[in-house]
């Protein structure tokens, strides 16, 4: 089975064009499915790196309704999810935000600050609008933990790679947690944090996929280069690391 290439893009950063031709040229290049963010305030589970994408996005404008246009464009051709903070998705409201993303064809939620016992609250609404709920899982968790947590997951699990915050270089060994989750679900396991073209193809060992964003939003940060530069070295990554995590 081919492993799965997930691509993290903030979106508005710097504005909704170019985050729509950024996302279709991705989606050309290897990404299988893309991870629009929702630039809020205070990302607590991001890095330097994506909060600093986020404060621009936010500085030049960025409302909830640029990721619907966003997603109206992309999701017909690039498996398409959000990931937010719950803040704005309560603030828009959560059964507004899943009948919207229903309508526009997105597949599924990451909201890394809704706690498992809070996310089933709105499991119904969920199921209602047939939008996934992406369940995380931290190797740090239990047996017993990552059975309740996984037992109705859908999509994939994201595993987080280690206890701390995106874009960091550290690591943890994996397999405990991995067998556990095997243990209690045939729902595919995707790794994330700190993946990159160096590290993609040791991070996958073992999964079924790989989660990327800092090392795009690194390129998008970058000053020396032109738009069409940005796309074009983002592109490259994701071809790169789609190839290192197959071989």
């Amino acid at each position: 089975m081919e492993k799965q290439l997930v691509g993290y893009i903030t979106t508005g950063y710097p504005d909704k064009d170019f985050t729509i031709d950024l996302a279709l040229s991705m989606g050309e290049s290897g990404v299988d499915s893309l991870e629009l963010g929702i630039p809020f305030s205070d990302p607590v589970a991001d890095g330097p790196v994506i909060e600093a994408a986020n404060y621009v996005a936010l500085e030049n404008g960025f409302r909830f309704k640029d990721v619907m246009d966003v997603s109206r464009a992309v999701a017909p051709r690039v498996d398409t999810l959000w990931m937010g903070y719950f803040n704005p998705f309560y603030q828009f409201g959560m059964e507004k935000v899943l009948r919207e993303a229903n309508d526009l064809g997105v597949s599924g939620l990451i909201v890394p600050d809704l706690p498992h016992e809070e996310a089933v609250l709105y499991a119904d609404a969920f199921a209602q609008h047939r939008i996934s709920n992406i369940a995380f899982v931290a190797p740090t968790d239990t047996d017993a933990r990552v059975k309740t947590v996984v037992s109705a997951a859908q999509k994939f699990i994201y595993l987080v790679a280690y206890a701390g915050i995106t874009g960091a270089g550290k690591s943890e060994d994996l397999g405990e947690v991995v067998a556990s989750i095997r243990r209690h679900t045939q729902t595919p396991v995707y790794v994330g944090f700190g993946v990159n073209e160096e590290t993609a193809k040791a991070k996958a060992e073992g999964v079924d996929g790989v989660i990327v964003g800092s090392a795009f939003i690194n390129v998008l940060l970058r000053e020396d280069l032109s738009l069409s530069e940005k796309i074009n070295h983002c592109s490259r990554i994701a071809k790169t690391i789609k190839e290192r995590i197959n071989e």
